[in-house]
């Protein structure tokens, strides 16, 4: 029995976007992405390297964090990593009050901050994208992340990646993304009542079914010009 009562995503799309793969291909292939980076946000990943390099040893990169749940999660799973969980809403962030010592919570604009990480050549061990239900609608294809132009940087990062969502169009999405990249990929369904976000617990309860790409990135050939 469910116990919840949010509602399934809707979409004008029954599949992959039939632009998908064009887009990753243009984006690869283009120039490196020049959009200027914003001041706040190269002190924001000054302010991360500071913490990383106090902390020698494994990361973990909890991409779109949230109110940094999920962060705080990663944390006491894995407490031989420090988990860094950045996002870009000082209201969401401001919602979480005690952290684990292991744990750092940063606002920051992540296609910013992904750029000035793949330029520093920073690699997290794992690396999360939890967010749960991703723009849905056909027109909003490059809002998400397979189709931005920051793909290349977070194909550079490495790492172990993680896709979890509750529409199971995006994370196939992303396996297409990869496999241009020549990475294999599959998608699955995730049993995981506890979840790792509010989303992934709320979506459970409400008898909504859970998706996950899972890959490891770390031999892959440097994609960013």
């Amino acid at each position: 029995m469910s116990h919840g009562n949010s509602r399934p995503v809707s979409s004008n799309q029954s599949g992959p976007h039939e632009d998908l793969v064009a887009t990753v291909v243009r984006f690869r292939a283009g120039t490196e992405f020049r959009k200027p980076i914003a001041s706040f946000n190269r002190v924001a990943f000054a302010q991360a390297a500071d913490w990383l390099n106090a902390r020698p040893g494994p990361w973990i990169l909890d991409a779109g964090c949230g109110t940094g749940d999920s962060t705080c999660r990663l944390a006491e799973r894995f407490p031989d990593c420090s988990v860094l969980g950045v996002d870009r809403s000082e209201h969401r962030l401001s919602r979480k009050h005690s952290v684990p010592d292991n744990a750092m919570l940063l606002r920051a604009d992540l296609v910013d901050f992904w750029r000035l990480a793949a330029a520093a050549r920073w690699q997290p061990k794992q690396h999360y994208l939890l967010y749960p239900n991703p723009y849905p609608r056909r027109q909003q294809l490059k809002q998400r992340w397979p189709a931005h132009p920051v793909f290349p940087a977070i194909m550079q990062l490495g790492g172990h990646l993680e896709c979890r969502s509750n529409w199971p169009i995006y994370v196939q999405e992303m396996a297409l993304a990869l496999a241009h990249y020549g990475v294999a990929a599959e998608v699955s369904q995730l049993d995981a009542p506890e979840g790792l976000t509010p989303f992934e617990r709320k979506y459970h309860a409400s008898g909504q079914p859970l998706w996950r790409l899972s890959v490891d990135l770390n031999h892959l050939e440097p994609a960013v010009n």
